[in-house]
């Protein structure tokens, strides 16, 4: 196929494109750290998990859906054991009760909608306290 599109600028790339290893980590729960890409409606959450990690049990109002992109997780979702691996991909409606035991090193992609505005306000005191 013949590209007939002239090449964004820089400035055009960096509006569209985000590499979200560039972008600095929060920490999720001890040993649980995640970089975050959100834009005006959802975030995106690119979570590395140590063996022994746990997400205490919580609710939130964002709908979530997790993708597990290497390893396995025990979740707990309402009060159940839920084990999950690699291409399971977990739908949390919105208030649903849910928690994680890492009992193996993981990474996971979560998706939330509305956007997670308490996970981008710790990204941005993150990076403050790295230009200070």
């Amino acid at each position: 196929m013949e590209r007939k599109e002239p090449q964004a600028s820089q400035e055009e790339y960096n509006r569209y494109v985000t590499r979200y290893t560039d972008v600095p980590a929060i920490e999720l729960a001890p040993g649980s750290d995640a970089q975050i890409v959100s834009a005006e409606r959802m975030t995106l959450s690119f979570v590395s998990a140590k063996p022994d990690a746990v997400v205490p049990v919580h609710r939130h109002e964002h709908e979530q859906m997790v993708i597990v992109i290497d390893g396995s997780i025990d979740f707990v979702i309402e009060g159940k054991h839920y084990h999950v691996d690699k291409g399971d991909v977990i739908v949390l409606p919105s208030n649903t009760e849910h928690g994680a035991y890492f009992t193996e090193r993981a990474q996971v992609i979560d998706a939330f909608s509305p956007t997670r505005s308490d996970f981008v306000a710790r990204m941005e005191e993150v990076k403050k306290s790295r230009k200070s």
